[in-house]
């Protein structure tokens, strides 16, 4: 049975760090990915992670959040560093374990395995 749980998220004031962690259970993933989903806003990607290790970053928020994964633990990270109040939101890992093509090319719809989600607010 394939899971994924994420954990980590919290409040936090603008300018504050979380680290959010994602516990993967079940097959090898070729891709995994963090997504978004501000209020009342659509589902965004934000940072994607190969099983070579290439990561690619949405725009806003290169440079300020950092991917990574321990595969001996079988945990996707998302470090989240200078936060801003429109980094509010719900934060979901996805894996898809189909082999071929650039990560971050992959639309939601690509990704067969999601986690629950865990939330990230920012405030002033």
């Amino acid at each position: 049975q394939v899971q994924l749980v994420e954990s980590g998220g919290g409040s936090v004031q603008a300018g504050g760090s979380l680290n959010l962690s994602c516990a993967a259970s079940g097959p090898s993933f070729y891709c995994m990915a963090w997504f978004r989903q501000p209020p009342g806003k659509e589902r965004e990607k934000v940072a994607v992670i190969g099983n070579d290790g290439r990561t690619t970053y949405a725009d806003s928020v290169e440079g300020r959040f950092t991917i990574s994964k321990d595969s001996a633990k079988s945990t996707l990270y998302l470090q989240l560093n200078s936060l801003q109040l429109d980094d509010t939101a719900m934060y979901y890992c996805a894996g898809r374990v189909a082999r071929g093509g650039w990560c971050w090319r992959l639309a939601g719809g690509d990704f067969g395995y999601w986690g629950q989600g865990t939330q990230v607010t920012v405030s002033s």
